[in-house]
């Protein structure tokens, strides 16, 4: 799932130019479902070419609940590959299991980087050439800065930090961890601390301004330290500050040594998710799973993306959620 906006496409070729505009890269070897028309919660989804007749029929289950679960109606599907037999088999698979649940799908295609064929029947003739380069939604999305890699995994790549700035982070590790791990046990301690965390992203939503390496350090420590000292950071999430979340929590995991990365890569998911960047919110939840495997707050969020759960159904964390604070 990921952000949602309305345009009006008139082609496959402008749904081709759409879908890297809201997945943030140039998907390939890749099934994408687009909403077209109204609904309750309107989804856009990709997922990874299955490789047979039993992983479509799998695909195309998963799918129909997703759109089922968000009252779709209506969708387009673009299938990204090169293998036009296996783009037939899914959308055979695809197509009955979505009228099941009462959505239609108004256009079915396949693309491989050059060319376009309608899907739903026997593929005739050479296909239809497109150019995304010179496409005028393509255009569109550069004049608004918005950023289309060229596939997802340079998307995952931007996870990634500079090793100098991560050895800074350990090097201010060291002297957290001398002057807080002895009084972490105590809880009025926990609490001092708790509301230095609320402060300091509260602060840093306020000005926007980046983290100097001590500051991460002192909260990849304490976030490590209890889910309590987390779930505070997390509580100050709210639909309408997701995106300067993200902008705080992706520079931090960028900067985070890996056995302190889950928590703070699973906020980046939680925030992307929120902000409606759904591609962003898989690559960080696989990060959390990197570093720490099981991590749970990593898993809810990735079962809330693999059931195309929309943003919309999530309520805040209360005071009451805090129990650090006596909630």
């Amino acid at each position: 799932m990921t952000e949602l906006r309305t345009v009006r496409a008139t082609s496959p070729a402008d749904l081709l130019a759409l879908v890297p505009t809201f997945l943030g890269f140039h998907p390939a070897d890749s099934v994408v479902l687009v909403t077209l028309g109204s609904a309750p919660s309107p989804v856009h989804a990709r997922v990874d070419l299955p490789v047979g007749v039993r992983d479509a029929e799998a695909l195309a289950a998963h799918l129909a609940g997703v759109v089922d679960r968000n009252g779709v109606s209506a969708v387009a599907l673009l299938l990204y590959t090169d293998d036009a037999a296996l783009a037939a088999t899914v959308v055979d698979a695809l197509v009955p299991r979505l009228a099941a649940v009462r959505c239609d799908v108004r256009c079915a295609a396949r693309a491989d980087g050059e060319r376009w064929w309608f899907l739903g029947g026997a593929e005739r003739g050479p296909g239809t050439p497109y150019d995304l380069g010179t496409h005028p939604l393509t255009a569109e999305a550069v004049v608004e800065g918005r950023v289309m890699l060229a596939s997802r995994a340079e998307l995952a790549d931007t996870l990634v930090g500079d090793p100098a700035e991560v050895e800074e982070v350990e090097t201010w590790l060291e002297e957290a961890a001398a002057r807080l791990v002895p009084l972490l046990p105590s809880r009025e301690q926990r609490v001092v601390e708790g509301r230095w965390v609320r402060h300091r992203v509260r602060r840093h939503l306020a000005d926007g301004r980046r983290l100097d390496a001590s500051d991460v350090a002192r909260l990849l420590l304490l976030l490590h330290a209890t889910i309590e000292l987390r779930d505070v950071a997390w509580a100050e999430m709210r639909h309408g500050n997701a995106r300067e979340h993200v902008t705080l929590w992706l520079d931090v995991v960028r900067r985070s040594p890996v056995e302190l990365r889950a928590a703070p890569a699973s906020l980046l998911g939680f925030a992307a998710w929120l902000a409606g960047r759904g591609a962003l919110a898989w690559c960080a939840v696989e990060r959390a799973q990197e570093a720490e495997p099981g991590y749970g707050l990593a898993g809810l969020l990735s079962t809330a993306l693999a059931g195309g759960v929309p943003p919309s159904a999530w309520e805040p964390l209360g005071p009451e959620h805090l129990t650090l604070f006596g909630g």
